[in-house]
């Protein structure tokens, strides 16, 4: 791990005291995330209401440039360029692709998750969806804010049949993320709106750190 990447750490539990308790869960949290980049695997995220937006916010971390711009490779550069016979048009193309570290939301594909809800059950959706996405060595990261939603625990009981690590974000005792989750991160609060107003930074953090190591 790089020095930068403990300064990003270092830096969240300064500014937010109350989660120094969380220190090492979420340094297991980076170590997993980190391996399963390294194996070539994905992150599957999801979460209900606004922790579904929450899911969409951390892809959009991780799919592109969050706080460093990300260029390509020279290696990346020269396959486009091979594949257009056009100089300006690969220039262009290279300038405007960063680095990417694949993450799916699962929580914005309406035609399946409605699909899901009618044919079977909506405590299905998301566990429908890492049962056809996921692969051993992915990481499944589920968020709620109580950890007892059952479409969350079922993704995750999935996620665990099918070779996938788990981590949980959650808040309040952390409902059942604790037992069922390789990594529980648990925002200390109870309210619903408070363990959400800890879940940005926690969130921000990991991306950060993830970029930092990689880019």
């Amino acid at each position: 791990m790089k020095p930068e990447v403990i300064k990003i750490l270092d830096d969240l539990l300064k500014r937010f005291e109350d989660l120094m308790p969380i220190k090492e869960p979420l340094l297991e949290a980076f170590h997993c995330l980190d391996e399963c980049y390294r194996q070539g695997g994905k992150v599957l995220i999801c979460g209900n209401g606004g922790s579904a937006a929450d899911s969409e916010h951390i892809a959009g971390e991780l799919m592109k440039g969050f706080m460093l711009k990300r260029p390509l490779p020279q290696e990346e550069f020269d396959r486009i360029k091979a594949a257009f016979p056009d100089d300006e048009k690969a220039t262009l193309m290279a300038k405007n692709l960063q680095g990417a570290l694949p993450a799916i939301p699962l929580v914005n594909h309406t035609s399946l998750t409605s699909a899901v809800s009618n044919d079977t059950s909506a405590d299905m959706i998301y566990a429908q969806q890492v049962y056809g996405y996921g692969k051993p060595g992915d990481v499944l990261l589920v968020i709620s804010t109580s950890g007892t939603a059952a479409n969350i625990t079922n993704a995750v009981i999935v996620a665990k049949a099918f070779g996938l690590k788990s981590i949980g974000l959650t808040g309040g005792t952390g409902g059942d993320l604790p037992v069922l989750c390789d990594i529980t991160l648990i925002a200390p609060a109870v309210e619903t709106y408070r363990i959400q107003e800890y879940h940005l930074p926690i969130y921000h953090t990991l991306c950060a750190m993830l970029e930092r190591e990689w880019f």
